[in-house]
């Protein structure tokens, strides 16, 4: 039924009365957590973002809503003066990121007024490619749509997404679901990069769900991070930022002892207590090292020896020779994290880039088990679920094998219509998965994209989304929050453009197809979605906020901007996969290339402010500089003072970075944290469109993989490639907050 018949108040285009926006501000003194400025936070007035009766011209209002830029969810205040979006910063009220923001979130207002955001739908009209746009009228737009969904047979239809709100995912799948076609494949560059798909299923393998992990930090006294960049860009930046503070602060003395593992010395490890540069691939070899001397020595207490069997295959020497970590340095390491109180172990995403990355996870998650650190403060939990189990929430990501069978079906001419929200393939992919190919033999492609990026120019038909700053939506915040939360996303402003969101042109599509399809998705638009879908939270005991009527509750989640428990819930994870312990087993990583041809590993990361590419054509994010190396609007090779002085380059020289599958130019940067085996490339530039800030800047590193990937967890080995480095007679100098002149005038004098 059609939520419009509801009654007068389904119908109101404002959504709350005079008197109750009243009664809604005074509340708001309820949000003790809150700043001056934000105590101000008020619900969304209707679609067309009205500012309160009472603010005054000038006089600036924040709403609440949520960042959507990463798939962390973090809740955020925009404040808007006279109508338009001013600032952002976190949400203090929210209990994932209470109050903090990253470099990326804080950038969100200049997507929202980008100069090269899509004004209205296009199509190209001279082949795909081509870049001849022409703008289409919405109506002629959505008839191009429907007929083609129409006359096209569903099992023939995909849809690939990057990481979708939990909202737009419930619509989407119960959309796609409706006309018989297969559900969308889902693929986010930055969580493929984080490990979410291995994380995933080795919270399934071994806790038995897949609710990916939450890392009490903040309540410990050591953490072994496994390349976790925990103060960068893994999980939630913002929410594992804030508790390093805390587990800094808290532990006696000051500080907690923090050791970070991985090849090239990050802004996470540089703030370590100890920088271990282990081989790269052997993370789950060091893991495993260091539970055999806990449990051989009778370090870990008796539950600790009861599980020697994991480590019986284990040779402490062997593993050391392999990670090229002293037997000593991983001795007193397991000493130091069998002795302390509340340690915890982190598998992050740079094992998990690797072709046994799903093995290293579980040696690593091994070390929690032994020291019986799962459901106990400073420990690991699950994501808390919420108390609603019919709230729509989005599976974890596909892992690139998912993508691949897509890419296949698309090669193979089984899919006449592909439609392409929130991802970039074509820049995230290698160039060796044939996905460009793969496009050339569908028929029809039609993107959601507001700007024309990389993927979209590819397309037939261009439908732009709103930014999160103009539209609905929900998030279910998985991983990194202390008790269950669903973060609101409410529009701050009304919509520049003539841009749609992809939820209205979805509820639109099904009430032109009608019948079943339109008694399945009922909606007249997707705010009234919205309040249905979390209407399931009202009532509930556990509310933090307390709401006395449906209407009431509507409002008071876009106020506070979002659900979430009054007090901390954590999910305690149930060790099914030791329940019967076997000797736990990491192979070794296979690498792409010979050594003797290709001598270094390819070591990619990604950046606080650019993270996997999608903050490439804001230019606050092209200038905030590189944490380490200085860098910025370049991209740029890290090579060890050893290995540069080696090949013969120098700061600012441009080399060939050529792996079996292609190469690349790139300026010199010689970086001391790196191993000498080791190059490093950071991702994010290297854009053929998406912009004037992205377009033609920089080089994109992921061209040079193949496409190996982890048989246990189906996702791509990013770090399996291997390179070599070859001067060319070109210099290059770079933009670097950091001064070189020392350096350039002593190769003056030489």
């Amino acid at each position: 039924m059609n939520r419009q018949s509801r009654g007068p108040d389904r119908a109101r285009p404002i959504g709350i009365t005079r008197r109750h926006f009243l009664k809604l501000a005074t509340a708001s003194a309820a949000l003790s957590a809150c700043t001056p400025a934000a105590s101000r936070i008020v619900g969304s007035l209707g679609a067309e973002v009205r500012p309160p009766e009472e603010s005054l011209p000038g006089q600036a209002v924040w709403y609440a809503s949520a960042c959507r830029l990463c798939p962390a969810g973090c809740g955020i205040v925009v404040r808007s003066v006279n109508g338009r979006a001013k600032k952002i910063e976190g949400n203090p009220a929210h209990p994932l990121n209470r109050g903090k923001l990253c470099a990326l979130g804080q950038a969100g207002v200049q997507a929202l007024y980008h100069p090269d955001r899509l004004k209205n739908a296009v199509a190209q009209t001279g082949g795909r490619g081509s870049r001849q746009f022409e703008p289409r009228q919405w109506t002629d737009a959505l008839e191009t749509l429907l007929e083609k969904l129409q006359s096209t047979d569903p099992g023939r239809i995909a849809f690939l997404s990057g990481f979708m709100p939990d909202s737009l995912y419930g619509l989407v799948s119960r959309w796609l679901a409706a006309m018989g076609a297969p559900p969308p494949v889902m693929f986010d560059l930055s969580t493929a990069l984080d490990g979410h798909a291995a994380a995933a299923q080795a919270a399934s393998t071994l806790f038995g769900s897949p609710q990916l992990p939450v890392y009490d930090i903040g309540r410990s006294d050591v953490v072994y991070s496994f390349g976790a960049s925990i103060l960068e860009t893994w999980a939630s930046p913002a929410a594992y930022g804030r508790a390093f503070g805390a587990f800094r602060q808290s532990q006696a003395g000051g500080r907690g002892f923090f050791v970070q593992f991985e090849p090239r010395l990050s802004a996470t490890a540089a703030v370590a207590d100890e920088w271990v540069p282990i081989r790269p691939g052997t993370e789950g070899f060091v893991a495993l090292a260091l539970g055999r001397i806990m449990v051989e020595q009778g370090l870990a207490g008796a539950f600790g020896r009861s599980q020697a069997e994991l480590y019986r295959r284990v040779d402490v020497g062997r593993l050391a020779e392999l990670s090229d970590v002293p037997v000593e340095t991983l001795q007193r390491l397991a000493r130091a994290f069998a002795e302390a109180d509340r340690p915890v172990a982190i598998p992050g995403g740079m094992p998990t880039r690797q072709s046994n990355g799903w093995r290293a996870s579980l040696a690593v998650h091994a070390l929690n088990h032994v020291m019986r650190r799962l459901g106990l403060p400073g420990g690991v939990y699950l994501t808390p679920e919420t108390p609603v189990a019919t709230l729509p929430a989005a599976p974890p990501p596909d892992p690139f094998t998912g993508v691949q069978a897509l890419i296949n079906r698309m090669r193979a001419g089984e899919v006449d219509v592909l439609l392409l929200h929130g991802a970039n393939p074509v820049y995230e992919l290698p160039t060796t998965a044939g996905l460009v190919e793969a496009m050339n033999r569908v028929p029809f492609v039609a993107s959601f994209s507001p700007f024309v990026d990389d993927t979209a120019v590819r397309c037939d038909l261009i439908l732009p989304d709103h930014t999160y700053l103009e539209t609905w939506g929900y998030q279910i915040v998985s991983p990194g929050a202390d008790r269950p939360a669903v973060t609101i996303q409410q529009p701050v402003v009304r919509p520049l453009y003539d841009t749609r969101s992809t939820a209205s042109v979805i509820l639109a599509i099904a009430a032109e197809m009608g019948g079943p399809m339109a008694e399945e998705l009922p909606w007249a638009d997707e705010m009234l979605y919205l309040e249905d879908s979390t209407g399931a939270l009202f009532g509930s005991s556990l509310s933090a906020v307390g709401s006395r009527t449906p209407g009431e509750h509507w409002a008071t989640l876009r106020q506070y901007g979002g659900w979430w428990t009054e007090r901390e819930l954590h999910e305690e994870p149930v060790a099914v996969g030791f329940s019967d312990p076997s000797p736990l087993h990491v192979p070794g990583a296979t690498f792409d290339g010979d050594p003797a041809t290709y001598p270094y590993h390819l070591h990619l990361y990604s950046t606080p402010g650019l993270h996997d590419g999608r903050g490439a054509n804001l230019p606050w994010l092209q200038e905030l500089p590189e944490t380490m190396t200085t860098a910025r609007w370049q991209t740029w090779v890290e090579i060890n003072p050893q290995t540069a002085q080696h090949l013969g380059v120098h700061n600012n020289d441009v080399v060939k970075v050529i792996s079996p599958h292609g190469e690349i130019e790139l300026p010199v940067v010689v970086f001391p944290g790196i191993r000498p085996d080791v190059v490093a490339v950071p991702i994010g530039r290297g854009h053929s469109d998406y912009g004037r800030y992205a377009a033609g800047r920089g080089q994109n590193p992921v061209q040079l993989l193949g496409v190996v990937t982890d048989p246990d967890s189906g996702a791509l080995a990013w770090g399996a490639t291997r390179v070599r480095v070859q001067q060319t007679e070109s210099t290059y100098h770079l933009a670097r907050v950091e001064s070189l002149h020392g350096e350039g005038r002593e190769r003056i004098r030489k």
